[in-house]
């Protein structure tokens, strides 16, 4: 039987996603195993973890080779235990008798620089990496608005809309689902803030976009993309996101809501549906095929995707790890389908000759 692992940093992440999976893995005919990546010895290569009993429909405490087939939902922040577990999963990516569904896309900036020399790129909005402060000043004085962004950064964590007004700066973020807002009174106490900033992470800087509806709420458009049973990328579902208003963020860990993607449509004159439809296609067919041509094979994508009020449409993020909060719940019909994608492929991957798709992608062992 096909053994088949998902790892997490910690056993209480995701528990309902990764319980649904195991209650699914046998009728896939695989065994399911959890664990977190430092539970690995690395002497005897044995994991202390748990195994899904599928007859009494639990996990219990076990001991189990490393499965063959890995599922990475492993969220990675700036503590110690992230810092632990990052070396140990490049290394598990590296070993030739382990396959993962997906191997993870770099941070932002060589995302950026990727894909904007691609058939993309007029979808991207302009980034630069934030060197020292003088080049935001300097974006500041032109644009006016601009969008600061860690290029490791996911959920929306750690974004910045700051604004010039004719003597103060206007700097707004979103924290625990508030928006929180600072005046500064001159370009000094800026620098003093802005230098302590990028200090702490490295920043992207982007032109800040309108891309709020008439309630002045943030939205935006998530597409979840996987591959299915023979390999192939298929469109799983979308949904709307939408902020608080006045925010900078729809991100729902920001506090914000859902709207089903048909229901939205309909307040959208035809001609406008059409044209966003058609843009959305075209860049769903062309943006994993171009990941996978530059980094390793991906499993599944969170395309999110904004509609500025002018009408240009924007890829704001791209994440190999994305949730399912939006289709659960604009779409809980495709529950079943979303609980059985990551065995159905692992079945596929175990059943294909992957040694030359391996060594193909080995130039990236990106996390």
């Amino acid at each position: 039987m096909i053994t088949f692992g998902i790892m997490t940093l910690s056993m209480d992440s995701e528990n309902s996603y990764i319980d649904e999976i195991a209650r699914h893995a046998q009728s896939c005919e695989m065994e399911c195993f959890r664990f977190i990546p430092t539970s690995i010895n690395p002497h005897s290569l044995q994991v202390q973890g748990k195994r899904f009993d599928p007859i009494g429909l639990q996990w219990v405490d076990s001991e189990f080779a490393i499965p063959t087939i890995l599922y990475d939902r492993c969220f990675y922040g700036d503590d110690e235990h992230s810092k632990q577990c990052i070396p140990i999963v490049s290394w598990l990516k590296s070993r030739n008798d382990i396959t993962f569904l997906g191997y993870g896309l770099p941070n932002k900036l060589d995302l950026y620089e990727t894909l904007k020399n691609s058939v993309l790129s007029a979808y991207l909005p302009p980034s630069q990496l934030v060197s020292n402060c003088s080049i935001v000043l300097k974006e500041l004085a032109i644009k006016k608005k601009l969008i600061l962004k860690p290029i490791n950064g996911s959920q929306g964590y750690g974004i910045y809309y700051i604004k010039k007004n004719e003597k103060t700066y206007h700097v707004k973020t979103e924290k625990q689902k508030n928006i929180i807002s600072r005046i500064f009174p001159n370009e000094t106490k800026l620098i003093q803030w802005l230098q302590t900033l990028i200090k702490q992470h490295k920043y992207l800087l982007q032109p800040y976009l309108e891309l709020s509806n008439d309630e002045l709420q943030p939205f935006d458009i998530r597409i979840l993309l996987q591959k299915d049973e023979h390999g192939s990328w298929v469109e799983r579902g979308k949904g709307i996101r939408k902020g608080n208003t006045g925010g900078i963020l729809s991100n729902l860990s920001a506090g914000g809501s859902v709207i089903d993607f048909p229901s939205w449509s309909q307040t959208l004159p035809t001609a406008k549906y059409d044209y966003i439809c058609y843009e959305l296609e075209y860049i769903i067919t062309n943006l994993p095929n171009l990941l996978e041509k530059e980094f390793m094979p991906l499993f599944e994508l969170g395309v999110d995707i904004g509609v500025a009020k002018n009408g240009s449409i924007w890829i704001l993020d791209v994440n190999s790890k994305p949730g399912r909060k939006v289709l659960f719940q604009t779409q809980p019909e495709l529950k079943e389908t979303l609980y059985q994608a990551p065995l159905l492929y692992g079945k596929y991957l175990s059943q294909t000759d992957l040694k030359e798709r391996k060594r193909y992608y080995e130039k990236t062992l990106s996390h």
